[in-house]
C-alpha cells in the first residue's frame, strides 16, 4: 500500500502523523510518500500544489490529506491547492457520510428520536456533492475599475450526470449492505437559478429513471437544509452542485459529532483522496489539542476503498483493518479520553495512543 500524506497546513501537521499512527498500528505493509502543499508552501516556494506533489500523488494508491489554511483575501498568483488536486486528479465525486453520534452540545434536545415517514430514527445519511465545478470553477473577475465582482457557476451534463449517478449507486450498495430502502434526495434551486440548477434538475431526473429500484425526491436548497436541522433522519443519500454540498454536509456534520469527527472522501474513476473536514484551525494549532478522530477516519474510509478496487492484493486484511480502526475509535468515543472541543481535556497524542490500544 502506497500512500502520498499531505499534512498541509495548521493542526493537519498534527492530526495527519496521528492517522499514520493508528494506521501503522494494524501491521499492514505501508509505503508513505511525505508531499507539501498549502498557504505555508506558497509563501515559502511561491506555489501552494509543487509539482513533486501532484506527481506523487498521481503516483500512489491513494492520497491522505490534511488541511490548507486558505487566506480570506485575494493573493496573486495563489489558488487552493485541495481544489487544484481535485481537478488534477478528477476526484469528482465528494463523499461525506454522518452516522448518528451525541452532539457536541449536551443540553441540545435531540431531533432525531422520533420515526420520520416510517424511517428509522437514526441518522446515518451520506452527502454525495459534485467536486469539479459550480461556483468552485475559478471563473472570477473584476469590472468596474474594481468596483464589481462576478463569478460564474459552471454547470454540464456530463458533471452532472457522473455525481447523480454516483449517489444512486451509493444508494443501491447502502441498499445491500444495511437492508433498508434508500432513497435519494436531489437538491437544487432550480426555481430560481433556472438555467445552472435547471440544467442540474433535468439531468439528475434523466439518470435517476434508471434506477427504477431506488426512490428519489426534489428538495429546494434552502429547504434542505432545515430539513437536516429538523429531522436529519428523513434523509438517506443527498446529491447536489458543488457548493450546495460543501454548505449542506457541514450542517449534517452536527449529527455526527461535529467538524471534529466529520470525514470525507474525494473519489475518481481510478484515485482517491480522503481529507478530514475541520480545516486548518489556526487557533489551536500547535497547542497540541487538535482532535485526531477525523483523520483517522478517514484513514478507515481509505482502506475501505483500497479493499473495494478490482486490483487489491488483499482485500480482506483491509477491510478488517478498517473494521478495527472503526470499532478501537467508536470505543474511545464512547469512553474518552476526549480532547476540548468534545467536552475533555486530553491532547491529540492521548486520543492517538488511546485509539492504538483499543485496537490491541
Amino acid at each position: 500500500m502506497h500512500l502520498c500524506v499531505i499534512p498541509g497546513d495548521g493542526i493537519g501537521r498534527e492530526v495527519v502523523p496521528a492517522a499514520l499512527d493508528v494506521l501503522r498500528a494494524t501491521g499492514l505493509p505501508l509505503e508513505i510518500t511525505e508531499a507539501e502543499a498549502g498557504w505555508e508552501c506558497f509563501q515559502r516556494t511561491g506555489t501552494a500544489l509543487p509539482d513533486t506533489t501532484l506527481a506523487a500523488a498521481r503516483a500512489a494508491d491513494a492520497v491522505l490529506f490534511g488541511a490548507v489554511g486558505s487566506p480570506s483575501f485575494p493573493v496573486p498568483g495563489y489558488r487552493s491547492p485541495i481544489v487544484a488536486l481535485r481537478k488534477a486528479l478528477d476526484l469528482y465525486a465528494n463523499i461525506r457520510p454522518v452516522r448518528d453520534h451525541q452532539p457536541p452540545l449536551a443540553d441540545h434536545k435531540r431531533t432525531s428520536s422520533s420515526a420520520i415517514d416510517g424511517r428509522s430514527s437514526v441518522v446515518d445519511l451520506v452527502v454525495v456533492r459534485e467536486n469539479t465545478e459550480g461556483m468552485y470553477a475559478g471563473r472570477e473577475r473584476l469590472e468596474d475599475g474594481g468596483d464589481t465582482a462576478i463569478a460564474e457557476r459552471v454547470i454540464t451534463r456530463r458533471a452532472s450526470a457522473r455525481i447523480v449517478r454516483a449517489a444512486f449507486e451509493l444508494a443501491r450498495a447502502r441498499l445491500q449492505a444495511k437492508s433498508h430502502q434508500p432513497k435519494v434526495t436531489i437538491v437544487h434551486k432550480a426555481n430560481v437559478l433556472r438555467e445552472t440548477c435547471g440544467l442540474f434538475r433535468s439531468t439528475a431526473l434523466q439518470v435517476a429513471s434508471e434506477y427504477p429500484d431506488i426512490a428519489y425526491e426534489e428538495m429546494l436548497v434552502d429547504n434542505c437544509a432545515l430539513q437536516l436541522v429538523q429531522r436529519p433522519a428523513h434523509f438517506d443519500v443527498i446529491v447536489t452542485t458543488n457548493m450546495f454540498g460543501d454548505i449542506l454536509s457541514d450542517v449534517a456534520s452536527y449529527w455526527g459529532g461535529g467538524l471534529g469527527l466529520a470525514v470525507s472522501a474525494n473519489l475518481g474513476e481510478a484515485r482517491a483522496l480522503f481529507e478530514p473536514v475541520h480545516g486548518s484551525a489556526p487557533d489551536i494549532a500547535g497547542r497540541g489539542i487538535a482532535n485526531p478522530f477525523a483523520a483517522i477516519g478517514c484513514v478507515a474510509l481509505l482502506l475501505e476503498w483500497l479493499a473495494a478496487r478490482p486490483d487489491a492484493s488483499e482485500p480482506a486484511a483491509l477491510s478488517a483493518a478498517a473494521s478495527r480502526i472503526r470499532a478501537a475509535t467508536a470505543q474511545i468515543q464512547a469512553s474518552g479520553p476526549h480532547t476540548p472541543d468534545m467536552g475533555g481535556t486530553a491532547h491529540t497524542t492521548d486520543i492517538t495512543q488511546a485509539v492504538i490500544a483499543a485496537l490491541a
